[in-house]
């Protein structure tokens, strides 16, 4: 009789067709926490052997094992026009060629601002950050700072960023005790954040009622 776990069956499964993958997920874990260097991409919780990606184009994925893919993330929304595509290769190489980063104020910069405020009527001034932890962040300051209000409210489940504030686990428990049940994240920063289920109103009307 065979002897293992459905997980081990996966990931001699994963070793078999994705050798290549496998190899530097193992090299990976040395150095980088989950072999991977993002927390939504570790895959001790899910089990298995990560994609390791060599290139891609258009709409398609080809990881290191040859194996191709049609690409339904596109970086969590910020490729709308895919995988390199010759127009911003080209705006790329261009820039490339004048520097990548300088630390101070560069014309493209005001030139994207202008664009945006152009773009949506209703977004006066921007600053630009390097994450959407740093937006959520800025965005929950300049309410607080506003409003002179300390709570903030998010829904179960719903990611904002890794800040400590929006880390907080869902649940009535943390929204009446004010417990945060992910490592790490103080007690009284848990206690700022209440929570609700998606889309229920009624929640959120009571919430802002109490």
């Amino acid at each position: 009789m065979a002897s293992g776990t459905a997980k081990d069956s996966k990931n001699s499964k994963a070793q078999n067709i994705r050798p290549r993958s496998t190899e530097i997920f193992e090299r990976g874990k040395k150095t980088l926490v989950g072999g991977v260097n993002s927390p939504v991409r570790a895959f001790r919780a899910v089990g298995g052997t990560p994609l390791v990606i060599d290139h891609a184009k258009g709409a398609r994925l080809f990881d290191v094992d040859g194996r191709e893919y049609i690409d339904f993330v596109c970086s969590w929304g910020a490729l709308i026009l895919g995988h390199a595509h010759a127009d911003i290769v080209a705006a790329i190489s261009d820039q490339a060629s004048r520097g990548t980063s300088f630390g101070m104020t560069s014309p493209l910069e005001v030139e994207l601002g202008e664009k945006i405020t152009k773009a949506i009527p209703s977004v006066e001034m921007v600053r630009f950050v390097n994450s959407g932890t740093e937006a959520a962040m800025s965005a929950v300051r300049l309410a607080r700072g506003f409003t002179h209000r300390d709570l903030i409210l998010k829904f179960e489940g719903c990611y904002h960023g890794h800040s400590d504030g929006f880390l907080s686990e869902a649940g009535s428990g943390l929204a009446t005790l004010g417990i945060s049940a992910s490592p790490g994240v103080p007690d009284a920063f848990a206690a700022l954040t209440l929570n609700s289920p998606y889309n229920d109103l009624d929640r959120v009307e009571n919430i802002f009622k109490q």
